[in-house]
Formats: structure tokens, sequence, C-alpha cells
């Protein structure tokens, strides 16, 4: 037997059983949400370790410099993924003549290929453009991420190699959930760009001014000027997003915003300000966009969202259950196109396996025209069709959204008497 307590809302929920709704809520969605189980961030080695950033960084600069690392123990070997405007460098393999759906790797280069690269286009190398991403004791590699932004003459040089710079939001629906390989891809990735991102929007010192230097491999940034030195570290934007519920008439509240895609509807969300808990931040939002008071707020998962505005290099959303103390909606226009009550039934309908399955095979489709050197002009959300041909009245979004697990997990197990109470 497993027994589950939680706090929320100053009080202790205990759910008991081999089904826990909660219990079943870890199991199936902390080891699946996208973006999260990065393969290359399980651990930070010791400085002294040939595979921590340190010394990472130091042989780089030896193989830059081309002077011989007379360090005692080997130099790992390194693997490069470029980035272009937060698109990284990817290929396609596979749907050809076998009526498989391609499927995308990232497009990693060596550090030889990558000096060969520079050169030919004529492109000084610097220890401050490479950002340590982690490293694979057991296979003696360290990986990076480069911005080569600003060297569109690559382009052609990584075309002519089938490699090519895809948006990583194509890649996320494109991404075969289930698949380990893909999800580490996909996490690897998003790290990289929120990295990437983050450097991007930290060339200055919030406090002096200053022009701000990389410091740690890329991982932090330090101030330049002598007598500020401010450390700059990586932002964070934590963000609610929940599903509210009615029990008594067993609905949930979905809500569309105006850039949403036709038909999809999907949980509330918003920032939490400062000096308030999260549960605060849940009912706050919850109340200002649709008038709704809310009670109980029960914690779900989390997940790293890096596709966000750029601005905000990296999101954490935080999910919740929120369960409703009143039912009229009253909409904030400024905030929200619409938010209606929605039905058990209607929300398990807009949950069909294959409109997801439809536009991940669409995205790969595209990545491997791309890749092919031909793009064709499609737009995905035309092709969320159920298999009967029609359109579905709403979708919601796929599982590679923290989103789809609160709103499935409600619709699979909402109806267990240990779900919450009001």
């Amino acid at each position: 037997m497993l027994t589950l307590s939680l706090v929320s809302n100053s009080r202790t929920l205990n759910f008991t059983g081999r089904r826990s709704l909660f219990a079943l809520t870890m199991s199936m969605n902390l080891r699946s949400h996208a973006f999260a189980g990065n393969p290359l961030r399980l651990r930070t080695p010791k400085p002294t370790d040939p595979f921590s950033p340190t010394s990472a960084i130091e042989s780089l600069k030896a193989l830059i410099t081309e002077i011989p690392n007379h360090n005692s123990s080997p130099s790992p070997d390194f693997k490069v993924l470029p980035f272009m405007n937060g698109r990284p460098l990817v290929f396609s393999s596979g749907g050809e003549g076998n009526n498989t759906t391609p499927s995308w790797h990232l497009g990693w280069v060596s550090f030889a290929d990558c000096k060969g690269l520079w050169a030919s286009c004529r492109v000084k190398l610097s220890e401050n453009s490479f950002l340590y991403l982690g490293s694979k004791k057991e296979e003696d590699l360290v990986f990076w991420a480069v911005d080569v932004s600003e060297e569109s003459g690559l382009v052609d040089e990584f075309g002519s190699r089938k490699l090519y710079f895809i948006e990583l939001r194509t890649l996320m629906v494109a991404a075969d959930w289930a698949d380990e390989r893909a999800m580490s891809d996909l996490a690897i990735a998003g790290h990289a760009r929120a990295l990437l991102e983050w450097h991007n929007v930290s060339q200055f010192c919030g406090h002096c001014g200053s022009s701000t230097v990389p410091t740690e491999a890329g991982r932090r940034k330090q101030c330049s000027n002598e007598t500020c030195k401010k450390r700059v570290y990586p932002r964070l934007d934590p963000v609610v997003i929940m599903l509210v519920i009615d029990k008594e008439n067993d609905r949930a509240l979905l809500s569309r915003q105006s850039r949403f895609v036709p038909r999809m509807w999907s949980c509330l969300a918003g920032f939490i300000e400062p000096g308030e808990s999260l549960e605060e931040a849940v009912r706050r939002e919850t109340w200002e966009e649709t008038g709704i008071e809310v009670g109980e707020v029960v914690y779900h998962s989390s997940q790293p969202w890096p596709v966000g505005p750029s601005s905000m290099p990296c999101q954490l959303m935080l999910g919740f259950f929120a369960f409703a103390k009143t039912t009229e909606i009253n909409v904030d226009k400024d905030e929200l196109e619409d938010a209606e009550w929605h039905s058990r039934e209607d929300v398990r309908k807009a949950l069909t396996f294959a409109e997801y399955r439809k536009a991940q095979r669409t995205a790969s489709e595209k990545i491997e025209q791309i890749c092919k050197g031909v793009e064709r002009g499609k737009n995905l959300s035309t092709d969320f069709n159920v298999e009967s041909g029609e359109l579905a009245p709403m979708f919601i979004p796929g599982p590679f959204a923290i989103a789809h697990h609160l709103i499935s997990t409600w619709v699979e197990h909402g109806s267990d008497s240990r779900f919450g109470r009001n």
C-alpha cells in the first residue's frame, strides 16, 4: 500500500491505495513531460573532473589556440550543436518508401568539423562562443552549444550535408513522445536554446549598465566593470497553469486566447507576482481572467518551457488542479478570447489520439522536406482531423504540453473520490 501526503491551502490531503490519483499522476507525467529529463543535466562533475565546465573550457581553449593539453588526464571528445536565431541544427531520417514517420535528430558536429566550417566562412573561433551543455563520461564526450546567428554563410555549408536549422516548436510537435531518444534530444535542444537566449538578453549588467562576459563555460555571466563585477545567473520565469474543476457538475473550465490556432482550448495560466504563493497565484489569475473563485488548489507536476517569448528564455510551468467555489464566468477580454465550462465527455472527445499522431506526422514530414531542401507550405492546424476526416469541434494541446497532462488526468481519473474535495 502507498500513502501519499500533500499539503495544499494549509490542509493535508491523504490518499491511500495502489491507484491513488496523484501516485498515477507522478508516475505518468514526471517522466514524460517534453523538455524534462535532459540526460546531459543529471549531475555536474566536480571542478577537477575533465568533464566539468571548468576543465572542459580549458581544454577547449587549448584546442582553439592549438596549444597541446599537458593535463595528465586525456581530453574528452567534444560535440557541438549549432543554433541560428534560436533554431537548433537537425537532420531527418526514415520515412522513405517504408510508410514510417520520419524522425529528426540533433545535428551534432565534431570540434574538428567546427573549426573547418568556421575557417571556410572566415569566422574566428572564440571560447566565449561556446556554452557548456553537459557530458557523458561513459562515452568520453562533452557537449557544447554555439550561436551562429551572425554567420549566414554556414547555412549553405550545413545544407550541403542535409543539416538544417529548424524551429524548436516544430521539433516539439514532431517528436515521438514514446521515443526516449527523441524526448532526450528535445530536452537537450530546449536547455541549449534557453541558455543561448538568456545570453542574448543579459548582455549588459542590470546594476551598472556595463557589458557582461561569460564565465564558467557560459553557465554564468559577470559584469566587466572592475568596480561592479556583479554575477548574473540564468533566470527562470515561474508560471502557474491550472485546470479549474467544477466537481459538482463534473466539468472543467477551458479557455481560448486570440493567438491560439482555430478550435484549440487549454488551461488558464499566468505569471506569479512578487510576494505571492503558488496557491495565491492560481486563485488570483483564475479570478482576474474568468471571475471564478477558487478554493482548494492541488499540485500536479512541473515542466520546463523554453519555447516562450525570447524576453523570457525559460519558463517553468507549475501545474495545478483548482476546485471552483463559484461557476459564473466573466471573461476578461484583454486576457482571453473566451472561457467555457466543458463536460468530461466533450473533453474526452477533444483528446482524440488520432489528431496528435497526424500533427506529429505532418510536422515530421515538414522537417524531412526542409532537410531535403524543399519546404512545403502547410498550416499544421489544418491537419488536426479525426480519423473520419471531419474536423473535431475542439482539440486540446498535444502530449508535449503540461496542459494536456492536466486535462487527460482529470478525464481519466477525475471521478475518483480521492481526486479532491470542495
